[in-house]
């Protein structure tokens, strides 16, 4: 019975190393990896540009329907800076300053989940709407105004998600 003993053990240990393995976040990620390093763990990414410096932005985002996007820049020598996740509060921030224009704000924060128009008459704008977790817990919706145009950011606040308040969501 001493191998069953030993086998349980390595196979204890081998499962804890997976589950550690998997508990890593990729923000935990050195900056300097690799990208390919980084796409053997995590995957591709699923949205890029390109940046003035040669390099280029990438995003991991599970919009339309997910809450969690990461992004990184990429170097021309294929390293990451660092991955920071996106569809926080406090990066939603970074909107308040600068002149924000659509292709911009997508290589920021990826595509929105939705794009839709709100307002009456001259008040009238596009709205993109990036899913989250506002404070980390409140299934949210990111409201970000892009003018009666849709070339330029004016304003961007936080509602609730109205896929979230549809009752038969919760009884499936």
């Amino acid at each position: 019975m001493p191998t069953c003993n030993k086998v349980a053990r390595y196979s204890a240990a081998a499962a804890l190393a997976a589950l550690l393995a998997a508990c890593t976040s990729m923000e935990q990620l050195p900056p300097g990896t690799p990208l390919a390093q980084v796409e053997t763990q995590y995957g591709r990414p699923n949205f890029e540009c390109p940046l003035a410096n040669g390099g280029r932005r990438v995003i991991w985002t599970q919009q339309p329907l997910g809450q969690y996007a990461w992004g990184a820049n990429v170097g021309p020598d294929g390293r990451v800076d660092r991955i920071v996740p996106l569809l926080t509060d406090e990066h939603f921030r970074v909107l308040d300053t600068g002149n924000w224009t659509p292709d911009r704000v997508r290589c920021e924060f990826g595509p929105p989940a939705e794009i839709t128009e709100a307002g009456l008459g001259e008040k009238r704008e596009v709205v993109w709407s990036y899913r989250y977790k506002e404070n980390s817990v409140w299934n949210s919706l990111m409201y970000v105004y892009m003018g009666r145009q849709g070339d330029h950011v004016t304003h961007h606040h936080p509602g609730p998600d109205p896929m979230y308040d549809d009752e038969r969501f919760f009884w499936r």
